[in-house]
């Protein structure tokens, strides 16, 4: 069994009160159309804590609530998460919650019981409003950019531990240095750059208008590297730039994207179905469910397992014979739909801007690599 695994609880299923351009999620609703409530029951969710504890051999244990908008579940809702959480939990450990929301429905009653029980939250903001209300808009069309900067404003009055999600599209990507210089001004201290991939149906291998293209996306992340190094690295973490870093400590990456194989950040959705990933909730994906099976034995089971080391497996020999494998080591699956240079099916769309990236990151790891092997003289 993984002893890494987090888990992508969706306590409302795919509900939320946005409507995306971009959202992957929305469409989930229709898996449970005829479920009476897209709420997750106190019972089944005193069942997943429990089963969680018990599956994590840390002291340590991470939550993380996730939708649609997870918020939307009530504030009452956590705070039975909280209080089942210290009912299970033997004295020498400790949980830790993080919820990622879209931050419209923050206000001084949440980030007050946020701050209590040391939350930490992930808020979605693509950037200065012109890039931001592109995508991110209410269902009815309405820009969101300010009650979601309102939102972030309250996390940092109450001193609340966040880390701001930007979605790196065809819109803000040739921009680098507004938007990073957007979030430095904001005073973001944690965040994570995330590329749109949109396929323009499932059989196709070409993506939408506002899929960010593979050398833009490359060209974007070099920029704010440069910017980076230069001025902000220890200062602001950036994910991305922290997992390039890790190959000049010989450390293995901690996000499930760049790892050798995959299957450690499965789904638990509402009624307690679990899926294999975030980006395969989906009949073909659906490993059980909480009701019937442990979370230890689901996270065990053959067919997650599979799921994982499928990705090293169907590695395209292209990616093999990279001088960065094992800084991207194919990244995520769901990306994996081109074909390499002779033929090969299986590469990520991506490639072209990862690898321009993490070549230009090497000179700086190598440096950094001297530097540490000096200080161990």
């Amino acid at each position: 069994m993984p002893n890494d695994f987090q888990i992508f609880v969706k306590p409302v299923g795919a509900v939320c009160n946005l409507g995306c351009t971009y959202c992957y999620y929305l469409d989930k609703k229709d898996l449970y159309h005829e479920s009476s409530s897209l709420r997750m029951s106190d019972e089944l969710l005193e069942k997943y804590i429990k089963h969680h504890i018990e599956a994590s051999s840390d002291d340590i244990i991470m939550f993380s609530w996730h939708g649609g908008e997870p918020l939307l579940a009530g504030i009452d809702f956590y705070r039975k998460a909280v209080a089942l959480q210290k009912k299970y939990l033997l004295a020498e450990r400790s949980a830790i919650n993080g919820i990622q929301t879209n931050g419209t429905l923050l206000d001084d009653e949440w980030c007050s019981f946020l701050k209590t029980e040391n939350f930490i939250i992930g808020i979605s903001i693509d950037g200065p409003a012109n890039f931001h209300n592109k995508q991110r808009r209410t269902p009815s069309g309405d820009p969101t950019f300010p009650d979601v900067l309102k939102g972030y404003g309250l996390l940092q009055k109450y001193g609340i531990t966040s880390e701001i999600l930007c979605v790196v599209s065809s819109f803000n990507a040739p921009n680098p240095l507004e938007v990073y210089n957007f979030f430095k001004q904001i005073g973001v201290m944690h965040l994570t750059f995330l590329p749109l991939v949109e396929k323009e149906s499932l059989k196709s291998s070409g993506v939408t208008d506002a899929s960010v293209k593979p050398e833009d996306f490359g060209r974007f992340l070099i920029s704010i590297f440069n910017e980076w190094t230069e001025h902000d690295i220890g200062r602001i973490k950036v994910q991305i730039f922290e997992e390039a870093l890790r190959a000049a400590f010989d450390q293995e990456h901690t996000i499930c994207i760049f790892k050798v194989d995959c299957g450690g950040v499965p789904v638990i959705e509402h009624n307690g179905d679990f899926y294999s990933c975030d980006h395969f909730v989906e009949s073909d994906h659906l490993v059980g469910n909480i009701k019937e099976t442990s979370l230890r034995d689901l996270l065990n089971s053959p067919v997650q397992k599979s799921f994982g080391t499928s990705k090293s497996k169907t590695l395209p020999r292209y990616c093999l014979d990279c001088e960065v494998v094992k800084m991207c080591n194919g990244e995520c699956p769901k990306n994996r739909f081109i074909r390499t240079p002779d033929g090969e099916e299986g590469l990520n769309y991506l490639c072209a801007g990862y690898r321009m990236f993490f070549n230009h990151c090497v000179p700086f790891i190598e440096a950094l690599k001297q530097v540490l092997h000096g200080q161990k003289r």
